[in-house]
């Protein structure tokens, strides 16, 4: 049972028999290209083929089943750069929930268009991800709503989790698995369930040189507060909340954390068009990033980089292939 202090492994099989008739798994594909860059065997979790375009759905949709078997559901909240708010939007609109989701003013318009399609209330005010957090907080308070973070809540983390058994069912001799890290849910789910089913494997986190606040928290022992720069990985942006419980979860449970800077992300969005013809978000394309690089595989292993969205404005995409 997830008491809201932590997650296990068997929180995360919880989730999964939950998502079952609702998700299909996502496909794992040998990528040559970035096999012969890293010179190690290195597979594509695509997440980016997910419904919603992003994993978010896996922990939103856990979150949303089980609100909705509760006698009276209470309306969601959500503060979102995007992915998160479009699938709590779509997970809402399947069970008949309220959804009310706080955007950046700047996020994707991709994001914010596919927020109002599935009948959200979208408010899109807010000048960051940190203001959208704290207004959604509030409004969920004075309207008596639940709010569910994008990464600090048990039932998004496990949800998040169930990647990773996907991963250990099909390649079950992985050896390290390459995660982007924003608020941290992701990479506790994989965390979680790695560390506990197979604790040998290597779980490698990465964030973008613009927004480090894990990084920054773990070398001085608490969550810090940061300042953040934009990033063409908008997902990954923000500060974490005050006791954010991925904090601990990914000290305890990711074995590095690397970093990718902003043409690594453009590199690995062309490279993942290019190459493999798989579309990725800055976000997205972190975890290949941070391996085009060299930091996140090392030479022979057998990896897995997860692509984790690929929610990316066309015109955006278009000006980051005709680059050279």
């Amino acid at each position: 049972m997830i008491d809201g202090r932590a997650v296990t492994l068997q929180d995360i099989y919880a989730a999964r028999g939950r998502l079952r008739e609702h998700l299909l798994p996502t496909p794992l594909r040998e990528s040559a290209w970035l096999s012969g860059v890293a010179d190690a065997r290195t597979l594509l979790k695509l997440e980016s083929v997910q419904l919603t375009n992003s994993f978010k759905i896996r922990g939103a949709m856990n979150a949303a089943v089980r609100l909705a078997q509760t006698a009276r559901p209470p309306a969601i909240v959500t503060a979102s750069a995007g992915n998160h708010g479009r699938a709590i939007a779509l997970a809402a609109e399947r069970f008949g929930l309220t959804a009310v989701v706080f955007t950046p003013a700047n996020a994707p318009a991709i994001k914010k268009a596919a927020i109002r399609r599935h009948g959200a209330v979208l408010r899109d005010e807010p000048s960051d991800y940190d203001t959208a957090e704290r207004l959604a907080r509030e409004f969920a308070s004075r309207e008596d709503a639940i709010f569910i973070s994008a990464y600090n809540h048990p039932d998004v983390i496990a949800g998040a989790g169930t990647i990773a058994l996907e991963i250990l069912e099909a390649m079950p001799d992985v050896e390290t698995i390459v995660v982007p890290v924003g608020g941290g849910g992701l990479a506790s789910g994989v965390g979680v369930a790695i560390k506990s089913a197979a604790p040998h494997v290597t779980v490698v986190g990465v964030e973008v040189t613009a927004s480090r606040p894990f990084a920054v928290g773990l070398a001085r022992g608490a969550i810090t507060r940061i300042d953040v720069s934009p990033s063409l990985a908008d997902g990954l942006v923000g500060n974490l909340e005050p006791g954010s419980m991925t904090f601990d979860i990914v000290r305890q449970r990711v074995d590095a954390l690397v970093s990718a800077g902003e043409e690594d992300l453009r590199r690995a969005i062309r490279g993942l068009a290019a190459e493999d013809h798989v579309i990725a978000e800055g976000a997205g394309a972190a975890a290949t990033a941070a391996v085009l690089s060299g930091h996140a595989v090392r030479p022979g292993q057998r990896a897995v980089v997860v692509v984790s969205g690929s929610n990316i404005d066309l015109g955006l995409l278009s000006e980051i292939l005709s680059e050279r």
